[in-house]
């Protein structure tokens, strides 16, 4: 339940965020935007008072492969498909909530513990713009590195290959995320993002959506204007992989 007291340090809490994109072969582009997250227990979803609800919405339909009862149920059963059994551990996921109805999350993180809580793994649920989604299950080191094929065809300028080295440290005071795609000996594009959290009260909430008012829509026509944009510089379109078209990939 939101409150409007003080904040805390537990979840859920929102993060104030700077996501930053540089790309660097064979064209040099780069941009950065603010925009804000939820951080949330899966057993403990938020539950807002009714005039803030269409501020964040959160569906089990948004996530894995859609047909799961909970957004909890659909972890626990991606997990159990490849031999994972939280025994009720925790799930704390990072993901953008639906604003007015809309949600795109180009990135969704999940960081699954036991039930002594101890971490036992992270998934990383990606989306692109063409209605597809992949989940990369990922094992990292104590300092939250871990490295992965990459699997999935994100953006039209980077074909399906090389390797993807993440660091997925699960947030406290700061969020600091950082995916680089290796590829030919070099490292062609990097994302970061950082945060700072806030305690979730109904004015933070508010605040944060004034600041970014349709945050999720926002994120989605980014995507595009510079994909238009690096399409007018002519960069080379790779083309999608057929069994890639949509779905869950």
């Amino acid at each position: 339940m939101v409150t409007s007291g003080r904040p805390t340090t537990t979840t859920p809490a929102l993060y104030e965020c700077e996501l930053k994109h540089v790309r660097t072969t064979p064209l040099r582009h780069a941009f950065t935007y603010g925009t804000y997250l939820w951080l949330v227990d899966l057993d403990e979803m938020p539950r807002l008072p009714w005039y803030l609800r269409a501020l964040a919405g959160f569906r089990a339909a948004d996530h894995f492969d859609g047909t799961a009862p909970t957004i909890r149920a659909g972890i626990d059963t991606y997990l159990a498909a490849h031999g994972i059994e939280l025994g009720g551990g925790r799930v704390v996921m990072l993901t953008h909530a639906r604003v007015l109805g809309y949600v795109f999350n180009p990135m969704t993180v999940y960081w699954c513990h036991d039930a002594s809580g101890s971490p036992v793994c992270v998934v990383v649920e990606v989306h692109n713009t063409y209605a597809g989604r992949h989940l990369y299950l990922l094992h990292p080191s104590p300092d939250g590195t871990a490295r992965t094929a990459k699997e999935f065809y994100v953006s039209p300028f980077f074909p399906v290959d090389g390797e993807y080295r993440m660091r997925l440290p699960e947030p406290g005071e700061r969020l600091a995320l950082t995916i680089t795609l290796r590829r030919d000996g070099g490292a062609p594009f990097v994302a970061t993002l950082a945060g700072r959290r806030r305690g979730l009260t109904n004015g933070a909430l508010v605040r944060s959506a004034l600041r970014h008012p349709w945050s999720t829509l926002a994120v989605s026509a980014r995507i595009r204007r510079h994909g238009i944009h690096l399409f007018l510089r002519r960069l080379p379109v790779q083309p999608r992989p057929k069994e890639l078209k949509g779905g869950v990939g």
